[in-house]
């Protein structure tokens, strides 16, 4: 008979410390982009993100507004991918209707739509001399 004070999931695995837990949560981090991947937003995004970089070029953009707008863009991506993590986690507890499904599901998105409108905001800033 097992201790069931010492029961560990078999998912659990013992945590690197260092150099090699800094290998693992880059290797995590790779195998969460190619997950975003997935997800037809995301790659539309990318898209945009790379017509935006086009647009600032064509705009003769300074080094600072370059990385003020890929740092914009990144967090717009960090909430792509909360919010497909919230979106798979709904769908796995919550397979059927409910609102709760929903209100988790349309909150993630207004976190990403107001990211989108944020990196137009900036690019059009850029643009028209405002930033």
């Amino acid at each position: 008979m097992t201790d069931p004070t010492n029961h560990k999931p078999p998912h659990v695995v013992k945590r690197r410390l260092g150099l090699g837990h800094l290998i693992d949560a880059t290797g995590y981090s790779i195998a969460g982009f190619r997950r975003l991947l997935r997800e037809s937003a995301a790659r539309q995004e990318l898209g945009l993100g790379v017509v935006g970089l086009v647009v600032l070029g064509f705009a003769g953009a300074s080094a600072g507004q370059f990385i003020g707008f890929v740092v914009l863009f990144c967090a717009l991506l960090a909430a792509e991918a909360l919010n497909t993590a919230i979106e798979v986690l709904v769908n796995h507890l919550s397979p059927e209707w409910s609102q709760m499904a929903k209100d988790a599901k349309d909150l993630g998105s207004l976190a990403v739509g107001l990211l989108v409108v944020a990196n137009i905001a900036y690019l059009g800033g850029v643009v028209l001399g405002l930033v």
